[in-house]
């Protein structure tokens, strides 16, 4: 068996899109990782970004090239700002529903749906409302194909509480309160 003597490298990845900082500008993410480079490995990020590392990187370019290049970089660019800006919209339009069912008489389950969308692990959720409301709580398939998350007992107004308080994600706006009634012409209460 050979012995190699080649010293193991020490290869950074970039702590937004994984991948080494040379190759960040390949995934979508290019200013994000800009960012994060210049703050974390300030001196990786003068290799690769200043201004005469990227006029030595495209001086090989015939002009053709390089206007190309540019083109691509704001294409590149503005891909990724409007993939960003479809995040936030996506997000400000979600909806957290918490809805007080009644089951039979005086027994009711709060079912909360919608978490999902502010990238929440239900599993961890739902374990959180058990163990603050001391009931049983577990995450459910709806019909329509996505999940939520049944609390025993009626807690809605408390988990709006909870759900604000624990997670800053979620705007107060976003979240709406529901109550839906089994027994048409049942008194409030």
């Amino acid at each position: 068996m050979a012995e190699t003597s080649a010293a193991s490298r020490h290869v950074i990845y970039c702590g937004v899109c994984t991948l080494p900082p040379e190759y960040c500008e390949y995934g979508g993410t290019t200013s994000k990782c800009q960012k994060w480079l210049e703050k974390s490995h300030p001196d990786l990020y003068n290799k690769i970004w200043s201004p005469e590392a990227l006029t030595a990187a495209t001086a090989s370019l015939s002009v053709e090239a390089q206007e190309r290049a540019a083109k691509d970089a704001k294409k590149k660019a503005a891909k990724a700002e409007a993939a960003e800006q479809k995040q936030a919209e996506k997000l400000s339009n979600s909806v957290v529903t918490i809805k007080r069912i009644e089951r039979n008489k005086r027994k009711h389950v709060t079912s909360v749906s919608g978490l999902e969308a502010f990238g929440l692990d239900l599993k961890k959720v739902s374990k959180d409302f058990g163990k603050k409301f001391a009931t049983g709580s577990s995450v459910t398939k709806t019909p329509s194909g996505g999940e939520e998350i049944v609390v025993q007992g009626d807690v809605s107004e408390e988990i709006e509480e909870f759900i604000l308080e624990k997670y800053k994600d979620v705007p107060e706006d976003n979240i709406e309160l529901v109550e839906d009634k089994k027994k048409k012409g049942a008194a409030a209460g």
